[in-house]
């Protein structure tokens, strides 16, 4: 089959910008004049292909070829828009791939493949706070009402600035995701770990995505001076989110191998010097792919947090601010992939995605699979981002199979 890694190369290259043996840092925010240049560019090559583009109401770009119209179709892409000087590989690999599933099935005078390639929005979460707002809003889980909520650094919300780029709020429930109009979705993606990378597996089977609790805890002390105030009569925040953030990392090791937590922003009041902290609020993520594990460490944190703050004389408030299941991918999709790669002599080794992806969000309402491929020492989020061209081309091909010979639910 004449998957080109030299054409997947190029992609990289002219996405990035830049050549990437300079490794380029990736800053492409959602709606930026960057992103719009990576759109502009993976458009101009699909329509050379013969595909047409739509951009649903809410952001997402999808390209299909207009024969596949009322057919229905295998899904598949990831994103453009990255983290702050990020990569050159994150999201990208999954938006190129399936355009070079279309060019390779133009070379090999194959009628279009029952394929649409979409191009998430805002996926990162940088841009505007939360993740995943394209996928999330054309599978109907956020509103017009919730988006306008999120605000990127110019001070626009998702609506306003989406605007000129296709979002249509009023359009929103009028232009959901429909489920009856795929077979299934794959979407493919650098590993973002150092797994396969370790075991030299090149590619890998993604069979869950994991669920993810997010929290907010503030505490609260008492401000005071640091050298008149005895040790045994201080109400210290600080000191207290200590012990706490100590016993978070602690307490996925409790629960599962695949579990994992995370304390990734604390603020601090008054932040001086001489100061006894009065205030402290931090974050907590807490992942796990099993809803039971998800359960255990939620009960953890409820038991071990007041406790701690109670014995040190705190208040303390903690906050749910996400709840995201943990999302069994599809074992349908999972073994026609694996079908896929034992025709082209592969073999798939199996995992669960640690970070969250558009499957996740779309999982639920349509049959969904992953393909992983190795990242160079699991850097990810960063310019020294890497994966194998083979290894991209590989996954490729696993898909080019899967949708060139398998046999739509509409056909069977």
């Amino acid at each position: 089959m004449p998957i080109s890694p030299e054409r997947l190369e190029r992609d990289l290259t002219m996405i990035a910008q830049a050549p990437l043996s300079s490794r380029p840092a990736a800053n492409r925010p959602t709606f930026s004049p960057t992103w719009v240049e990576a759109v502009r560019y993976v458009v101009s090559e699909a329509e050379a292909c013969g595909l047409t583009k739509r951009v649903d109401a809410a952001g997402n770009i999808h390209l299909r070829s207009p024969e596949n119209i009322g057919r229905r179709l295998w899904l598949s892409g990831s994103h453009l828009d990255s983290v702050p000087n990020g990569g050159a590989y994150d999201g990208v690999v999954g938006v190129i791939i399936p355009l070079e599933v279309f060019r390779a099935a133009r070379e090999d005078k194959l009628r279009p493949p029952p394929l649409e390639l979409v191009i998430f929005a805002e996926e990162e979460g940088t841009t505007f706070g939360l993740g995943m707002l394209g996928s999330r809003t054309w599978a109907g889980t956020l509103d017009a009402a919730a988006l306008v909520k999120f605000h990127n650094s110019d001070g626009q919300d998702y609506c306003s600035a989406g605007k000129p780029f296709g979002v249509r709020s009023l359009e929103f429930a009028s232009d959901r995701f429909r489920a009856e109009d795929y077979s299934g979705l794959v979407e493919v993606h650098v590993e973002q770990g150092p797994s396969l990378w370790k075991k030299e597996q090149p590619v890998a089977l993604v069979t869950a995505i994991n669920g993810r609790r997010q929290y907010r805890v503030a505490l609260e002390g008492v401000a005071n001076h640091a050298g008149s105030t005895g040790m045994a009569d201080r109400f210290d925040a600080l000191a207290g989110a200590a012990e706490m953030i100590a016993l978070v990392e602690k307490i996925p090791g409790t629960l599962s191998p695949q579990a994992v937590a995370t304390v990734g922003r604390i603020e601090c009041l008054p932040n001086a010097l001489n100061v006894i902290p009065s205030r402290v609020e931090f974050t907590i993520d807490f992942r796990a792919p099993l809803e039971s594990v998800l359960d255990q460490g939620a009960a953890e944190l409820d038991w071990h947090l007041p406790a701690i703050a109670q014995r040190r004389g705190l208040k303390i408030n903690i906050e749910t601010t996400e709840i995201l299941p943990a999302a069994p991918l599809s074992t349908e999709v999972c073994q026609l992939l694996r079908e896929a790669a034992a025709r082209l002599n592969c073999t798939l080794p199996e995992t669960a995605s640690g970070a969250l992806h558009d499957a996740a969000i779309l999982s639920p309402l349509l049959p969904a699979a992953m393909l992983f491929v190795a990242s160079r020492d699991g850097i990810s989020h960063n310019p020294d981002e890497y994966s194998e061209i083979e290894h991209i081309s590989q996954a490729a091909r696993i898909l080019y199979e899967l949708v060139t010979t398998t046999v739509t639910r509409e056909q069977s």
